[in-house]
Formats: structure tokens, C-alpha cells, sequence
């Protein structure tokens, strides 16, 4: 199965939901995790080409919604759900009413933010997961965060590219 993310900066309007269509067919997923969706009202959406796009609402500022566009895999679709204005929930079933996979999305505060809101978005997901009980669990999404570099050969989930990592990096690794 293949995921990725798409930072969208809005998806407010069917124009841009439509460009977000034309973009996709460029791209050989299976899942694409939605950031900054700047929704005001949720989404859910069927198209004649079988695929499926799940929308979650912005904060009363307009900042955030996180969605999730599925291609080939609709047919196991257990579930969409947005936890928060940052993190949404996609559900698949493998076989049996127990699902095989949850893939989180997610969009992360940036560091301008105050420590207690990227505190208490950290917090949020790692209870999110805690509580989750499907066999395998994805995290895909913009965690507005540098990574840098591998520092020991235990960080297998880090990639070798970057210089330096921040403080939101650290965090994650």
C-alpha cells in the first residue's frame, strides 16, 4: 500500500477540491493523508472513478482540517474520523469486524506555536494511538518539523536527508 501526504492549503471550494482530483492522478498512491484542508464543514464524497475523499472542519480560525483521498482500497474502508482539528482516523478492515490498519493523519503545530499547544497536539496522538487497536498503525501528515540526519543506526524511521534537526525533530525522533 502506498501513502503519502499533500500539504493542500484549502479545500474550502469544489475548485479546489477539483484541482485536488487532477493533481492526484499524477501521483501512484493508494492513500493520500490531507493537510491544511481550511474546511468549514466536513466531507465525504464517492466519484465515479471509485474514489473516495473524506474531509474533516478547520478551527474557528480557519487553520487546520486534516481528510484522507483513497483509490484503490474503498472496498476496505472501516472508517473515517476526525479526532481533532489536527489529527484525523482512517479505519481499514482486513478481514473480520476487527481492523488490520489505522493510518493517522496528521498536522502538526509548528513552532511558533506556545510549548502547552504542542505539548497537549503530542499528547493527543500518543493517546490517539494508545487507545487504537488495529494490528498495524500508520502515521502519515505534516509534522512541520527537521529531522536532520540519522544520528544512530536505531532511527530506522528517519531518512538520511536533512542538516540539522530542531526541536520538533527531536521530539519525534
Amino acid at each position: 500500500m502506498a501513502n503519502c501526504t499533500y500539504i493542500a492549503r484549502t479545500l474550502a471550494s469544489g475548485a479546489t477540491i477539483e484541482d485536488l482530483m487532477i493533481q492526484a492522478k499524477k501521483i501512484k498512491y493508494d492513500v493520500i493523508g490531507l493537510t491544511e484542508t481550511r474546511r468549514r464543514h466536513s466531507l465525504n464524497a464517492v466519484y465515479e472513478t471509485a474514489e473516495e475523499l473524506f474531509l474533516g472542519k478547520c478551527d474557528s480560525r480557519g487553520v487546520g482540517g486534516v481528510g484522507v483521498l483513497d483509490t484503490t482500497m474503498a472496498m476496505n474502508i472501516d472508517s473515517f474520523k476526525q479526532l481533532t482539528t489536527r489529527i484525523g482516523r482512517l479505519r481499514m478492515r482486513r478481514c473480520g469486524p476487527t481492523p488490520a490498519l489505522t493510518i493517522f493523519v496528521i498536522y502538526a503545530s509548528t513552532s511558533s506555536y506556545r510549548e502547552e499547544q504542542i505539548e497537549a497536539f503530542c499528547m493527543g496522538l500518543e493517546k490517539f494511538c494508545r487507545e487504537d487497536h488495529a494490528l498495524y498503525r500508520v502515521i502519515i501528515g505534516d509534522v512541520n518539523a527537521k529531522v536532520g540526519p540519522r544520528r544512530t543506526a536505531e532511527e530506522l524511521h528517519i531518512g538520511t536527508h536533512g542538516v540539522r534537526r530542531d526541536e520538533q525533530g527531536e521530539r519525534l525522533s
